[in-house]
């Protein structure tokens, strides 16, 4: 028998245990951990921050979920991880495994710039519920006395997608309830340009973006770092000061601090180095499934940003490792595999939106290219978006991870979530 935790339960965590659950015989224990009662539709939270949607829409009791499917469930923060004992801290428990699967998702390094603290307030953020809200309700009050608004992201930061969504989101609003003559927008990012989105060279994305921001008159500081954040105006390294009534403002990620605390576990930032397998180098008991998992920047940009961790990707990062652990424990007769970190990313506007395909994210390192890079912009993209949320939804509560219908869909597009090692 063996012990096997799966420490998360968002996208990454909770798929990846039903995936195993799937995969291995009943004799193999399964306990998924999480420090929060509640699984998330992360990529639905910009709409929560304008007060689009309900948290609770887009939530679900991961206790309800995985009862009666063989999976133990422990609500509790991981405090330590003792990666040579093979055993985690939750509370005063201390578990055991023969594997980890970490899944934590990010911590957000508040600390990144001065002013961007919590506790300060200055600015919002929608990387996680507790922040949406907060986000929701400083926007309606924001709406009764508007104001410049400046919507972006901190230098670190490597999921710029929100960010665009918040701005274009907020201008559609903002016009229909009469408003926008009112609020001068500012868009501000590290990224080099608008719509390199931590990997470049996606195709058309670069003038999409662009030719949106312009007609929708929102001004633009591109390759520019935000150096503090004061009660009413934001300062950027440059000279600038940008000032504002209401800012949205994305934090760079990190791992979680019991990632950071472990000794030759993660690098400075608390993200995990991996082989193919997705398997740490030093402690091949452990495995790493989405934001923790460290992957380098395909080029180096004059103002350091991160690489996004889709859905998509961390998706197909949690098959990779319940086949690989599979395999180990010799209940599949096959190859190990390695995910393919394929994304398909759908960005809502409103009254549009931008279908972003990256064929792979990361391009391949000796010709610098993908396979494919297209981005599709259309009404459609706002409905799509929608439609998938409902479906993720509804295969959370039916406890699996990717049906035959979704991997056939995949296959249609020209994509999948896994390929064989031989293949890389």
């Amino acid at each position: 028998m063996a012990r096997i935790i799966v420490i998360g339960a968002g996208i990454g965590g909770l798929p990846t245990s039903y995936e195993m659950r799937r995969i291995l015989p009943p004799e193999h224990q399964i306990t998924l951990i999480s420090n929060t009662p509640k699984f998330t539709f992360i990529p639905s939270l910009p709409w929560v921050g304008l007060g689009l949607k309900s948290l609770e829409h887009i939530q679900l009791d991961v206790e309800k979920l995985v009862k009666n499917r063989g999976i133990e469930w422990v609500l509790g923060g991981v405090s330590q991880i003792l990666p040579e004992s093979k055993q985690v801290i939750v509370g005063e428990r201390v578990i055991s495994y023969d594997y980890a699967v970490i899944a934590t998702g990010a911590e957000l390094a508040l600390d990144a710039v001065p002013g961007l603290q919590e506790e300060v307030g200055y600015v919002q953020s929608v990387c996680n519920p507790a922040h949406a809200l907060k986000a929701a309700t400083a926007w309606q009050k924001f709406l009764q006395n508007p104001g410049p608004l400046v919507v972006g992201a901190i230098p670190g930061a490597g999921c710029f997608g929100p960010a665009y969504e918040f701005a274009l989101l907020a201008d559609w609003l903002l016009r229909r309830y009469g408003l926008r003559n009112q609020v001068p927008i500012t868009f501000v990012t590290p990224e080099p340009y608008v719509g390199h989105l931590g990997i470049s060279g996606m195709a058309n994305s670069a003038e999409l973006v662009k030719k949106l921001l312009y007609q929708r008159e929102i001004e633009v500081f591109e390759n520019a770092a935000i150096s503090q954040i004061e009660s009413d105006k934001i300062l950027l390294a440059d000279g600038c000061t940008l000032p504002y009534a209401y800012a949205m403002l994305l934090p760079p990620f990190r791992g979680a601090r019991f990632l950071r605390e472990a000794p030759d576990l993660s690098d400075k930032k608390g993200f995990l180095p991996v082989l193919p397998t997705y398997q740490h180098p030093q402690f091949p008991s452990i495995y790493s499934v989405g934001v923790t998992t460290q992957l380098k920047p395909p080029e180096i940009t004059p103002i350091p940003i991160g690489v996004p961790k889709t859905g998509q990707m961390t998706e197909a990062m949690g098959m990779a490792v319940a086949h690989n652990i599979g395999v180990e424990l010799g209940v599949i007769s096959a190859p190990l595999v390695t995910p393919t970190l394929e994304a398909l990313c759908l960005a809502d506007f409103g009254d549009t939106g931008i279908a972003f395909l990256a064929d792979q994210v990361l391009p391949n390192p000796i010709t610098g290219k993908r396979r494919r890079a297209v981005a599709m912009e259309g009404r459609w993209v706002s409905w799509s978006k929608t439609v998938f949320e409902k479906f993720f939804l509804t295969k959370m509560r039916c406890g699996v991870a990717v049906p035959w219908f979704e991997h056939w869909g995949l296959e249609v597009l020209g994509l999948s979530l896994v390929q064989p090692l031989s293949k890389i």
